[in-house]
């Protein structure tokens, strides 16, 4: 049984405070159908305190040498204690792997453990899940629902249900957005114990550049135990974060990395791609694949994007100044960061994140599937006056899709930076992303 935990307590400053996240629902239902759930998701997006709100006992391996050293005798020893038992960053010990799968098999009853990882480890480590045994949960960093800057009022799941938008507000300024986007949606910036203030927008930029420094030193290396040039990871996160939101390739990246060293070659770059993908920094946007009533062919290179796209700004040494006068970057990140939370809310209702691209300059920005019948198509637009342009190509996408097929959709909607939520005369919703929910 999934029970709630007290708040947690550190010195004599009292209970934290946890800020709750979109994920949380889904935590417990896993745990009530697996025996094990692990949390994936990038350093410091907050899993080791969403998984301390159901746990009754945990191990903290990155911190706790002594653990570490036990593990290296018997690794089964981490895995005594009071159920849910948290293993933190199991990924330092991956032998433990294999003793939870065994354990939950040899166990009655379900919610035995809970696994966190902020690396993927190499595949042949976790094949062998068996059905039934460990449950993947994602984490993101924190979306502006749970950021308490957005409302909720307009919520995913009701569109992917095909409900109308329920008409609401939300007045975020250009200023707000710009902040917003280089703050990042990381919970450790949050005033998390009474008496703490949350950190200021200059602090919280310089621990977001740190970690990226973190990032370049150490984890990429970390990630595969292969030596990595800090300068060198350095400049391709800089032009992954000057094409942000596009469809870039390796080869564009390489082209775009520079510098007075010698070129990236392909290998290389590709050797990055794949250290940031498993640890979670990136995460490109899959392009979507549905049965077309045209002749179009669909591209299929997937879109570029941070994990949050304040690692992009972070990457570039980049203030909300920069953004304010550089509307065509700031335009790019905006997209990401609601991208982010399309992310957020969609895996809350079963559903993925796509874009649309085919050979005839088509594009949509966002298409989220939940299956047949179940899907929605967003432009994101940072400003409202191109919510026509926004809702021109929606409507020409609507028309090319084979919804025979694919099934109507469910809506069709421009996301802007602030304004009114409503409803055009041609069908398609105007959603401002400070309305946005799950």
């Amino acid at each position: 049984m999934v029970r709630e935990r007290p708040p947690e307590t550190t010195g004599e400053l009292g209970p934290r405070e946890y800020w709750p996240r979109v994920a949380d629902r889904e935590l417990r239902q896993r745990l009530t159908r697996s025996g094990a759930v692990l949390i994936e998701g990038p350093r410091a997006c907050g899993k080791t305190a969403t998984a301390r709100q159901v746990v009754a006992s945990r191990v903290m391996l990155d911190a706790d040498a002594s653990a570490r050293r036990a593990a290296a005798v018997d690794p089964g020893f981490l895995l005594r204690g009071e159920a849910p038992r948290l293993i933190d960053e199991w990924q330092v010990v991956p032998e433990v792997w294999n003793h939870v799968r065994h354990a939950v098999d040899d166990r009655a009853g379900r919610g035995h453990f809970i696994l966190t990882g902020s690396a993927v480890p190499p595949d042949d480590i976790t094949r062998h899940t068996g059905a039934g045994r460990i449950g993947r949960l994602r984490l993101r960093p924190m979306s502006l629902l749970e950021l308490k800057r957005s409302t909720g009022a307009v919520a995913l799941s009701k569109l992917l249900a095909g409900n109308p938008i329920s008409p609401s507000a939300a007045e975020l300024t250009v200023a707000d957005l710009a902040a917003l986007v280089c703050a990042g949606g990381w919970p450790g910036h949050l005033g998390s114990a009474p008496g703490e203030s949350p950190l200021s927008l200059e602090d919280a930029m310089a621990e977001n550049r740190d970690y990226v420094g973190e990032v370049c030193r150490v984890d990429v290396r970390r990630v595969d135990g292969r030596d990595k040039d800090p300068a060198r990871v350095g400049r391709f996160l800089q032009s992954l974060a000057r094409n942000v939101s596009t469809n870039a390739s390796v080869a564009t990246l390489v082209r775009d990395s520079g510098g007075s060293d010698p070129p990236l070659v392909n290998h290389t770059a590709g050797s990055y791609m794949n250290a940031l993908t498993r640890l979670m920094v990136v995460e490109d946007q899959p392009p979507w694949a549905p049965h077309l009533r045209s002749r179009s062919r669909l591209r299929v290179t997937p879109k570029r994007h941070f994990v949050d796209p304040s690692l992009a700004v972070a990457a570039l040494s980049a203030t909300p100044e920069h953004l304010l006068h550089d509307f065509e970057w700031f335009g790019f990140l905006f997209e990401s960061m609601v991208v982010r939370d399309l992310r957020v809310y969609a895996q809350a209702a079963e559903a993925r994140v796509f874009h649309y691209r085919d050979n005839t300059g088509l594009e949509v920005d966002a298409v989220v599937d939940a299956g047949p019948g179940r899907w929605a198509a967003f432009e994101i637009k940072l400003g409202t006056g191109r919510i026509d342009d926004g809702a021109r190509t929606l409507l020409k996408f609507a028309d090319r899709v084979d919804t025979e097929r694919c099934g109507e959709p469910a809506t069709l909607g421009v996301i802007v930076g602030s304004g009114y939520a409503y409803t055009r005369p041609d069908g398609v919703g105007v959603i401002p992303v400070g309305a946005l929910g799950p």
